[in-house]
């Protein structure tokens, strides 16, 4: 049984204590995500353009980076709608992944309150710095999906025709669909080190575990980076992999022995 201080300072709280406790923290979450939701909904409009759109033109900084490899060619796209509600269902679904973004340290602080009580003192010190980095690495990797990820592929698949006779025309929906998915995706797997750490700490797995499958890892790693960028070429492939790779080895330096 976890133990945890209850309010009259007495210990080996019940399962129902635990629940009440959960509901605690995820009825805070839910506050701190509603009220970080309505400032991202006024927020929006301003960002959208600039922020949001900015890979679908050719001055993403990104494109002028890498002028050489995507080629002189001009690029932008014309992002339409076809759906009468698909604008007001946009700002409000922005704004709720905005949300998500901002509230994610106070997530990660709210799973901490919870854990904490289960730990002893020596343990509090390097668990804390644990949940600080998994947050550190969740922005790393939606900063990485943003700047990267999302850009390239983009572009290749926007740029990709079967038929000279077919003309890609973009859906708003599908344009935000895509953008919102990589770019979450990509900073949920930068969690795995910190998945790892509690994996090993609830005794599922192990360092060694870890070091015997390796080379099954490198082979899962490699799948899952050519799924979240679709784009066939190996820069784009090991520019994701790499990233991936090094958050495995250092999930196995995390892990408990």
């Amino acid at each position: 049984m976890i133990k945890k201080t209850k309010p009259d300072g007495s210990q080996d709280m019940t399962f129902w204590d635990h629940l009440e406790v959960l509901r605690g923290s995820l009825l805070r979450v839910a506050a701190a995500l509603v009220v970080a939701m309505v400032g991202c909904f006024i927020a929006v409009p301003y960002i959208f353009d600039p922020v949001i759109l900015a890979p679908a033109h050719g001055d993403f900084f990104l494109y002028r980076f890498l002028s050489g490899v995507f080629g002189s060619g001009s690029f932008g796209l014309d992002i339409i709608n076809i759906n009468v509600t698909a604008q007001f269902m946009t700002h409000i679904s922005t704004s709720f992944a905005l949300a998500v973004l901002v509230v994610f340290p106070y997530l990660i602080y709210e799973i901490w309150r919870f854990v904490r009580p289960a730990l002893y003192k020596n343990e509090s010190k390097p668990v804390s710095f644990v949940f600080f980095f998994g947050t550190a690495m969740f922005y790393v990797g939606c900063a990485l999906g943003y700047s990267l990820v999302f850009p390239i592929t983009l572009r290749f698949l926007t740029e990709y025709s079967v038929s000279s006779t077919i003309v890609n025309h973009i859906s708003l929906d599908s344009y935000m669909h895509n953008f919102v998915l990589i770019i979450l995706v990509m900073g949920i797997v930068f969690e795995l080190p910190l998945v790892t750490w509690l994996l090993s700490r609830l005794g599922i797995i192990n360092r060694a575990f870890l070091r015997q499958y390796r080379r099954h890892a490198v082979v899962v790693l490699l799948i899952l980076a050519a799924i979240i960028t679709p784009t066939g070429d190996p820069f784009t492939l090991s520019v994701v992999f790499l990233p991936l790779y090094l958050l495995y080895e250092l999930g196995i330096w995390l892990a408990v022995k």
